[in-house]
């Protein structure tokens, strides 16, 4: 098994509803670019793997046939139910499951997706070949990966803020055999069976209006924060999101853009 806190339930469900608030200003446009590498149609159903709150399923519902959601934390698959419901939004069908063990037929999906989710999952191969079973001859995955963290400058203001208020929580090391390296993941979805594989360079950037807004967002939004908070007393979590406000107030100019980066693997099912 993974130590990665991230690769288990737990601290998603926490954050389940500041992520579904918040996190699209940040996740919504690497789905929307990952959608547009799969070709779809009103005709097209596809599956949504570690979907979290629905990013990538609200955003394509309403320009497909069926959408399959799956999510190991039940948090997270309770608010892309709720939210589903209320945009009017009948065609995705939301599940708690392992995307490591996906609960579907093989040879169903016209196209599947893993947004910033299968990068952490314990057995990555597992769930790699489990997104092949389950695409019919022809189909299209895209998955989602963050480049190293050195790379995206709003990841490194977050991580300074952390750091700031506990300095036994150190920026993520460059890690070669993630995800993070393009030929790791060209490999892997190569190893899956997956061909005419192509992994894609996508940046965005973010400007916040000031650093309280930065702070609302990171606050509601990250599950390293919701660890932190959850492990320490009320007052040592008062004491450290003081030390990290003051943190960005100093380093964070009122609406200066700060770019994140990210990999898109794109992967075909051969024809048979």
């Amino acid at each position: 098994m993974s130590a990665n806190p991230l690769a288990v339930a737990e601290p998603w469900d926490l954050v389940a509803d500041g992520y579904a608030e918040f996190a699209p200003a940040i996740m919504q446009p690497f789905a929307a670019r990952a959608l547009e590498f799969a070709s779809l149609s009103r005709a097209s159903r596809i599956v949504d793997v570690a979907a979290g709150p629905g990013t990538l399923s609200l955003l394509a519902a309403r320009s497909v046939a069926q959408i399959d959601a799956i999510d190991f934390a039940e948090s997270m698959i309770a608010r892309l139910a709720k939210d589903a419901a209320a945009a009017g939004l009948t065609n995705i069908q939301a599940r708690v499951g392992d995307g490591q063990e996906l609960p579907y037929e093989s040879d169903r999906f016209d196209a599947g997706f893993s947004m910033f989710g299968l990068m952490f999952f314990p057995d990555r191969g597992r769930g790699f070949a489990e997104l092949f079973r389950v695409l019919r001859p022809g189909g299209t995955a895209v998955v989602s990966s963050w480049a190293p963290i050195a790379d995206s400058p709003l990841m490194r203001m977050m991580f300074g803020a952390l750091t700031a208020a506990d300095p036994n929580i150190q920026e993520p090391q460059p890690n070669f055999l993630s995800l993070e390296n393009p030929e790791v993941f060209e490999s892997e979805m190569r190893g899956a069976g997956f061909e005419a594989v192509s992994i894609q360079r996508h940046s965005i950037a973010l400007t916040f209006a000031d650093h309280e807004e930065m702070w609302e967002t990171m606050v509601r939004s990250s599950a390293p924060l919701e660890l932190m908070r959850h492990s320490v007393s009320a007052e040592e979590w008062a004491r450290r999101a003081a030390v990290m406000k003051t943190f960005l107030a100093e380093k964070y100019r009122p609406n200066c853009p700060l770019s994140t980066t990210a990999y898109l693997g794109i992967g075909h099912k051969p024809q048979g």
